[in-house]
């Protein structure tokens, strides 16, 4: 599939009758971008840098626009998704969260979601974002480039934690590791914030084992399946086999999650690897539906 084109099949017909044969009223992927327009265009901007350098072949499968997106993401199934935002630089969190607030209040199957980076105005933001019903958070340890051990972040950290609403957290290494990515720091984090509810985005990416190790440590750490398992992640971040048996038993705290729309291959891709595992139909409804629901009170 080449960038942009569409699948030469159906593809909202086989997503449906995936999730329709497991008995389920539809998906929620926790793991899905809409941006302000500009900021969408930097971000492909960036996926058409990598393609260019020749670091990865990476088209971006859904470009389009917003609209045609969430028509596209309806015609799926997908009965609730975010619109995770996130900085990659001082004073963007602020206009991100409003951003993303109006675009929730426009969207009804959109949470509330918000953001933050280390600077002196993020506890009141993230207060402020606490304050009007934010469900969902996202922190993007690698694309801003912060320390997530910050003396800037304590109190966001405690907000979070105290407030016990999740938050996307991409702190892994991959695809391209950064200054303070890896399993170490976001172990600090946990160890002063146990009550933390963090979701590990792609669940750690290259680090699978430590993160894991830390969703089984924290009651309240949980994994998702974002670009795992799939074709393009397996060249170059396979999942370790050996430990499948533990993710098994982390059965309700795995969420399903996509990338959507920045992937470089169709949709249906991760839910047909996810059902490759052969973990089970159980596994399979608490991982594309039931998990999140619980998790997110919907």
């Amino acid at each position: 599939m080449t960038d942009g084109d569409p699948p030469t099949y159906d593809e909202a017909a086989a997503v449906r009758a995936f999730w329709t044969e497991l008995g389920l009223p539809g998906l929620v992927d926790v793991h899905v971008h809409f941006m302000p327009d500009n900021v969408m265009a930097k971000v492909w901007a960036y996926f058409d840098a990598v393609r260019t350098e020749g670091e990865a072949d990476w088209p971006v499968a859904y470009r389009a626009s917003a609209e045609n997106r969430l028509a596209l993401l309806r015609d799926f199934g997908v009965r609730v998704f975010p619109s995770l935002v996130y900085p990659h630089k001082p004073g963007m969190a602020a206009w991100l969260n409003d951003w993303a607030a109006g675009f929730a209040a426009e969207t009804p199957d959109c949470l509330r979601t918000a953001t933050f980076y280390p600077e002196p105005e993020a506890s009141a933001y993230v207060g402020a974002a606490l304050g009007r019903g934010t469900q969902l958070f996202k922190a993007h340890v690698q694309v801003g480039g912060y320390d997530p051990l910050d003396p800037l972040l304590d109190d966001v950290w405690g907000q979070l934690a105290d407030a016990g609403g999740p938050l996307i957290l991409h702190a892994g290494s991959g695809p391209l590791p950064g200054p303070h990515t890896g399993p170490a720091p976001i172990a600090e984090v946990l160890r002063r914030h146990p009550q933390l509810v963090a979701v590990i985005a792609h669940m750690g990416v290259p680090e699978y084992a430590d993160f894991l190790a830390l969703a089984e440590t924290y009651e309240r750490v949980h994994l998702d399946t974002t670009m795992v398992f799939t074709d393009f992640t397996e060249r170059y971040a396979p999942y370790p086999p050996e430990l499948l048996p533990r993710l098994v038993a982390l059965q309700e705290k795995v969420l399903f999650g996509s990338d959507f729309p920045n992937i470089p291959y169709p949709y249906l891709h991760q839910l047909e690897v996810l059902a490759r595992l052969d973990l089970g139909d159980e596994w399979l409804r608490a991982v594309c539906h039931d998990n999140a629901v619980r998790l997110l009170g919907l």
